[in-house]
């Protein structure tokens, strides 16, 4: 999709140079975007390619590069390390956490540039005057562009509950901005994703690019059906989640991973790690479990191909490189920071031992020192003892392994993100059904993933409808979705941060959680926007 992505780049660029400014208040669409000048396919395709282009932002912001770890450090799952860099410092001290906070501001300005961008398109694509394009078309590119809108205003009514609505593109200055009910903004989530699931194609129909190629990093009609079904659980409407991931799952166009395949399938590893590996993650990759793929390319070689510099390697992966004895490596996965430790939750207590999520190519958990030039080592285990168990040797996820052998440095991680894929399809479906008290249900499709994850099973693995509870699928979520989903969220949708993060996660030897309270399952609307908002009042979240 990068490949195709460059042909516009230019264009695309010019798009979302808005996106540089501190403000979504600020934000001006440049006059040779707007909807008044948008007037034929190119310029649209253009606009379309540039809001994936933007997303990625969301996942690349290097300026702060413990960004990654803000939405997982102070929850059930991860901690802070000592080498932490800052950002993420008041979500796990959540007494610091105020409404200056940079990555609360941070989300809040991605989320906004985004809908002003889509806005754009969906209201030049409405202009009856644009006769350019056939009504098939505008309602396949006002379908793409209402997914990224939705897509925003989820984040948005997940993070911090009602916010300003806005459907219009902002030509200039807006200071009287009002939050809506949150019952109106979920409204707006459903309405585009509805319009999107009717009219985006299915993944098996996507159109083609001039090599014959299918794009499948375009957006289809599953992928809004899967972020249907997690608007409708955040809703508390369980009965039309439900609808949306069966749905997903019987359409036939997708199967779990359970066979090796990809670049590696010839060396060490089990099939679940294939899935992760660089090269193996799209679906014209053979990995017919993803949805949606957000793909990037070596800058170098693509221009545009990535945006920022991704630190998520950086920050999952352990800091081997620091000990004395290890060497960088390929197979260690390049080198890393440690600025996130698993909890001793995930490490010791989330997984059985025969469980392939928690295999050794999926969960390092043992190093062996690798440096030729130590030749009384080489070979032999590290210990696994003191402080460096914190950071240097700390188990870790394997997912974010990419080593480039032209950047051993590594301060960029050039690797596709993943962000739907049919296993969390079948852990929205589980969670939904729970929640309808169809137990038996959850459970049968909670052991499709235990089938897949268990090579005894149902020796080990099987759960029985007694046991289905909001927590086990939570647990459920994490054994297969730790390092891919943002957590904090996943805890904020569900209203079990609090409780889970102090049961599970509150007593860190580094750094701690403390202040966590029930004000923090939403954050603080940026002070910024509400200083700024001086014809209105745009009202802060209690106890900030």
């Amino acid at each position: 999709m990068k490949k195709y992505i460059s042909i516009y780049f230019i264009l695309a660029a010019v798009l979302f140079t808005a996106s540089c400014k501190k403000s979504y208040l600020d934000e001006n669409p440049p006059s040779a975007y707007t909807p008044e000048t948008l007037n034929d396919s190119l310029g649209y395709e253009a606009s379309l390619v540039g809001l994936y282009n933007h997303v990625s932002t969301i996942f690349s912001w290097a300026d702060q590069q413990g960004w990654v770890s803000v939405w997982q450090v102070g929850t059930d799952v991860a901690n802070a390390t000592a080498n932490q860099q800052a950002v993420e410092i008041p979500y796990y001290n959540y007494n610091l956490l105020t409404p200056t906070d940079i990555a609360a501001e941070r989300m809040w300005n991605r989320d906004y540039v985004l809908i002003n961008l889509s806005n754009i398109i969906i209201s030049g694509l409405d202009n009856p005057s644009l006769t350019t394009i056939g009504a098939k078309g505008k309602s396949s590119m006002s379908a793409e562009a209402r997914f990224f809108r939705a897509y925003a205003y989820n984040n948005l009514a997940t993070l911090y509950g009602g916010v300003p609505i806005i459907t219009v593109p902002l030509t200039g200055p807006k200071t009287d901005f009002v939050r809506a009910p949150l019952d109106e903004v979920n409204a707006l989530v459903v309405a585009d994703l509805t319009f999107a699931a009717a009219n985006l194609p299915a993944i098996n129909d996507m159109k083609t690019n001039s090599k014959g190629n299918k794009l499948f990093g375009r957006a289809n009609k599953f992928m809004a059906m899967q972020l249907l079904a997690e608007a409708y659980l955040r809703m508390g409407k369980p009965d039309l989640a439900e609808i949306q991931a069966q749905t997903i799952i019987s359409s036939g166009q997708f199967s779990l991973i359970q066979k090796r395949y990809g670049l590696k399938s010839s060396l060490p590893g089990d099939y679940y790690s294939d899935m992760f590996q660089a090269g193996n993650i799209r679906r014209s990759q053979g990995n017919t479990e993803a949805i949606w793929v957000l793909e990037q390319e070596n800058p170098s070689t693509v221009i545009g191909g990535i945006t920022g510099n991704p630190q998520q390697r950086r920050v999952w992966g352990a800091a081997y490189h620091n000990l004395s004895g290890m060497a960088l490596a390929d197979s260690l996965g390049g080198r890393a920071l440690g600025r996130l430790r698993l909890s001793n939750w995930v490490i010791y207590g989330l997984y059985q031992n025969n469980d392939i999520r928690n295999s050794q190519y999926n969960l390092k958990r043992r190093y062996y020192y690798n440096d030729p030039a130590q030749p009384a080592l080489f070979g032999k285990i590290v210990p696994y003892a003191g402080p460096d168990t914190l950071f240097k040797i700390c188990p870790h996820i394997t997912k974010w392994y990419q080593f480039d052998p032209n950047d051993t440095f590594g301060y960029s991680m050039i690797k596709d993100f993943m962000l739907m894929r049919l296993g969390e399809t079948y852990l929205l479906l589980a969670e939904a059904q729970f929640k309808q008290g169809k137990m038996q249900l959850a459970a049968d499709n909670l052991n499709v993933l235990r089938q897949r994850a268990f090579a005894d099973y149902p020796a080990s693995g099987k759960l029985l409808a007694a046991d289905i509870t909001l927590n086990l699928i939570l647990d459920e979520r994490a054994r297969e979705l730790i390092g891919e989903e943002n957590r904090r969220m996943t805890l904020m949708r569900t209203g079990t941060l609090v409780e889970r993060s102090l049961r599970l996660n509150g007593n860190d030897v580094t750094h701690p959680t403390t202040g966590l309270t029930v004000t923090h399952n939403l954050l603080p609307i940026p002070l910024n926007e509400i200083q700024l908002n001086k014809d209105a009042v745009l009202t802060q979240n209690p106890g900030y």
